[in-house]
């Protein structure tokens, strides 16, 4: 049996949970009575990023608000969403769009390792990438390292992998 334990702390997107929640969005906007005869959508390009299109601001507001609800449904962080400012789009509507995050910033990475020495907790924390490798020798310790990082708010939605 190996001496140390480990776990990695990742921040990915299940993009199939995002599409489904795009696709029940674009139903529900078809079938309300507050959008008919409205041009509002919501696109996924590229499985990175979303764009929300409606006639004015104040629908836009009104499609943010069904596409997060649809996201926390299907239990897609809303942490994961880097908002756009809204703009103008072609015949008087306006486009606002949402970067999806994937991986764990560089700078993010340095917090969350400081974040655990800084608890002096007897593991080790190691950036890799876009993830965060924390390894020790006690899964006890290693448990205490997930609750701190659980506890905590990085900005992102994190999750734990690969836990041995």
């Amino acid at each position: 049996m190996a001496t140390d334990s480990s776990f990695d702390v990742v921040s990915e997107l299940d993009l199939q949970e995002v599409r489904n929640a795009v696709d029940q969005v674009m139903k529900e906007i078809g079938q309300r009575f507050d959008f008919k005869g409205s041009v509002s959508r919501v696109t996924l390009e590229d499985d990175e990023k979303l764009v929300l299109h409606s006639d004015d601001a104040g629908k836009l507001q009104s499609v943010i608000r069904v596409l997060e609800e649809r996201l926390v449904k299907r239990s897609i962080s809303l942490k994961a969403l880097d908002w756009g400012k809204v703009e103008p789009a072609a015949s008087a509507t306006v486009r606002q769009t949402a970067t999806l995050r994937q991986g764990i910033p560089a700078d993010k990475a340095k917090l969350i390792v400081k974040a655990i020495k800084d608890a002096k907790l007897k593991v080790q924390a190691s950036v890799q990438g876009d993830q965060v490798r924390v390894s020790g020798k006690k899964r006890d310790d290693l448990q205490e390292a997930i609750q701190l990082l659980k506890g905590g708010d990085f900005g992102l939605p994190l999750q734990f992998t690969n836990y041995r």
